[in-house]
Formats: structure tokens, C-alpha cells, sequence
């Protein structure tokens, strides 16, 4: 099969979907692989580096597009790349179409068959590809939020780890999964005081045991969480319902409640965001204030650490590419139902149930 691998377009998108490593052992298998020239130089990988793995340079975007049966992506096309698509090319990328109308909508009309990332499944309904983005999300939402506290930023002033004689700052995590518990590692490592809400109560009796009852662990009522964000100094959205729009937990009003110079940190925003006044910003205009309170809302925080999490990406993506290059994507999805969970579209039908609910389109499951 030939696989394309294109320069990421999105604002200080500084990762590649995959690495030389990657393209050497696609290679070994019996692959073409086309790279978009500097398509790696953010990650550190440069041309002659995928040269010697074994690929080949495309003279353009719309070359690579026009070789590639297989167009490998970190994240969901913009706009400005939907027409490089042709009827039948399959699209393997982080996507969250059900925050994303117009491009489901374009990926339809090019009848383009798009596998995402976040809903391919592994062992034990696993999401072996977007964990390891949640953990680095997760992770960096915590120092992102720490940094816009600082008064100099707009924030309350607040040092997320107080001092002696000095009360630490509140965190408050809404969601214990991948990005949550990646959150509460690194706030309670800073001295914050913690809070983390899940609905699954066996996931919040891990949380309390392995931190020995330093964080505050509660189910997730809504009276109890616009107490605990109203008293927050940090609040990290880490929720996430696979392949729907994200369900909105902190209302408008509550915001106008918090304090002023709160921060919200909203991860979950690739899929709609779960406080309200969310919406998506970008690296080179990260934050903006609602009532006071600061928002960063970037749906692609792990795009700023590209080394780490272009590594980490390819780890996780590179069995299941080999198993769509090798089989082809039809014997490839029939043989194996969790990739089969990652098809969102295809021949211009939508085959994600989340996805057709969030756009109000006809869902038709794979056949």
C-alpha cells in the first residue's frame, strides 16, 4: 500500500504522524510511504532522515495526496485540505468530527473513508491510541494552568503549592480517566489541594488509594460540582464520552460565580468542551476571559511538545497501519472489530453513532 504522511497545517502544530522509525519498518514490510517535505522538521526529524528510512519525498501536499491510498495524519484536516481527498482514500488521524460539522460534512462529500484515532478500540475496549495524547494532555494541563494563575498572566496570583503559613491553590478535575488521573498526578506532585469528580465510583476508590487520601474524591452530582467550581482557583476539564460531543457540566452561570482570575483549563474541547463558555483557541492566541475568569481551551496541547508526543504516537499507531497496509482497509476492519470501532466515515455514510447524533445525520452502522 502507499501511505502518505503530510505536514500538519493546524496553528503551532509541531507534531508527525509518524517517524523514521516508522517509515523503515512500513518500509520493510513491503510499503511505500510519501512524506510531505518538512513534514517532520518540528519533531526533529528532517528530510534526509526520512530519506534514509526508506521514503519518498512528494514535490507538494497535492502530490502526496494524489500517490497516497493511506493518508496518515495527527490531527482532523482543515478546511483548506478536505478537497485534496478523493472518493475511496482512507484517512487514519485523531478526528473528534462530532465537534466538527463542516469537516464531516466535507470528508462525506469526498466519500473518504476516515478511521479516528480516539474511537479505534484494543484489548478490553481499550483506546490504545489516544491514551498516550490524553496522558501528555493531561500532564501539561496542570503547568498550563499554574502559569495562567500567575498574576503577570491575568490570573488570581495564586502558587499552585502555596507556602508554609499559606493554603495551596484549589484544583478541582472534572473526569478520573486517562487525562484526569494524568492531571491529578501532577497537581498533587505540585502541592495543590485536589479534587477530581467521576461517575465511576471503583475509578475514584483507585484514585483515593493510591494517593493515600490526598485527594478529594467525589461522584460527580452536578450541585456538588458548581460548589467545588465556584470555589476553584484551576479547573481542568477532562471529560470524555467516545466519539460524542462532550457533555456540559459547568454552565455559564456558574462561571459568572468563580472567582475572578480563576483559570479553566478545557481539554475536552476537541470534542465540544464541557463548560459552556469553551471554545476553541489556538497556541498562538491561547486564552481569553469570560467574567473574570481565564479560559485555555487548545485542542491540540500535545502540538507544543512534538518530540515527546510524536514518539509516543507512533508507538501507538504503528500496529494498526501496518495491519491496514498489509490486509487493506476493507479485510482489515472485518477482521478486526475494534479497528472496525475507529470508522467514523465511509463512502459517504456516517458510521459513528455519536457522530450522526452530535450533526443530526443518519447513522449507518458498518456492514
Amino acid at each position: 500500500m502507499i501511505i502518505g504522511v503530510p505536514k500538519e497545517v493546524k496553528d503551532h502544530e509541531f507534531r508527525v504522524s509518524l517517524t523514521p522509525d516508522g517509515v523503515q519498518a512500513l518500509c520493510a514490510a513491503g510499503h511505500a510511504v510519501w512524506v510531505e517535505p518538512t513534514a517532520g522538521e518540528g519533531s526533529g526529524f528532517s528530510d534526509e532522515d526520512y530519506r534514509k528510512a526508506g521514503a519518498h519525498l512528494a514535490a507538494s501536499k497535492a502530490h502526496l495526496f494524489q500517490e497516497a491510498e493511506l493518508i496518515v495524519k495527527v490531527k482532523e484536516p482543515l478546511s483548506s485540505e478536505c478537497p485534496l481527498f478523493r472518493p475511496k482514500q482512507v484517512l487514519f488521524s485523531y478526528l473528534h468530527l462530532a465537534a466538527l460539522p463542516e469537516i464531516t460534512r466535507a470528508l462525506l462529500d469526498r466519500r473518504v473513508t476516515a478511521i479516528a484515532y480516539e474511537t479505534t478500540e484494543g484489548e478490553g475496549r481499550s483506546l490504545p491510541m489516544l491514551w498516550p495524547m490524553s496522558e501528555i494532555a493531561g500532564r501539561m494541563s496542570v503547568q498550563v494552568g499554574a502559569r495562567y494563575l500567575e498574576r503577570s498572566q491575568g490570573g488570581r496570583g495564586v502558587l499552585l503549592g502555596g507556602v508554609p503559613g499559606v493554603a495551596p491553590a484549589n484544583v478541582v478535575i472534572l473526569g478520573a480517566g486517562v487525562v484526569g488521573s494524568a492531571a491529578v498526578r501532577i497537581a498533587v506532585g505540585m502541592g495543590a489541594k485536589v479534587t477530581v469528580f467521576n461517575q465511576d465510583l471503583e475509578r475514584l476508590r483507585h484514585l483515593d488509594a493510591l494517593y493515600q487520601s490526598r485527594v478529594v474524591t467525589l461522584a460527580a452530582t452536578q450541585p456538588l460540582i458548581n460548589r467545588a467550581v465556584e470555589e476553584a482557583d484551576l479547573v481542568i476539564g477532562a471529560v470524555m464520552v467516545r466519539g460524542a460531543r462532550t457533555p456540559r457540566l459547568v454552565s455559564r452561570s456558574v462561571v459568572s460565580r468563580m472567582k475572578p482570575g480563576a483559570v479553566i483549563v478545557d481539554v475536552s474541547v476537541d470534542q465540544g468542551g464541557c463548560v459552556e463558555t469553551s471554545r476553541p483557541t489556538s497556541h498562538s492566541d491561547p486564552v481569553y476571559q469570560v467574567d473574570g475568569v481565564l479560559h485555555y481551551c487548545v485542542p491540540n496541547m500535545p502540538g507544543i511538545v512534538p518530540r515527546t508526543a510524536t514518539l509516543a504516537l507512533t508507538n501507538a499507531t504503528l500496529p494498526f497501519i501496518v495491519r491496514i497496509a498489509s490486509a487493506g482497509v476493507e479485510q482489515a476492519i472485518r477482521s478486526d472489530p475494534g479497528l472496525a470501532q475507529g470508522v467514523n466515515l465511509t463512502d459517504g455514510r456516517v458510521t459513528c453513532k455519536g457522530v450522526a447524533e452530535a450533526h443530526g445525520m443518519r447513522f449507518e452502522p458498518l456492514r
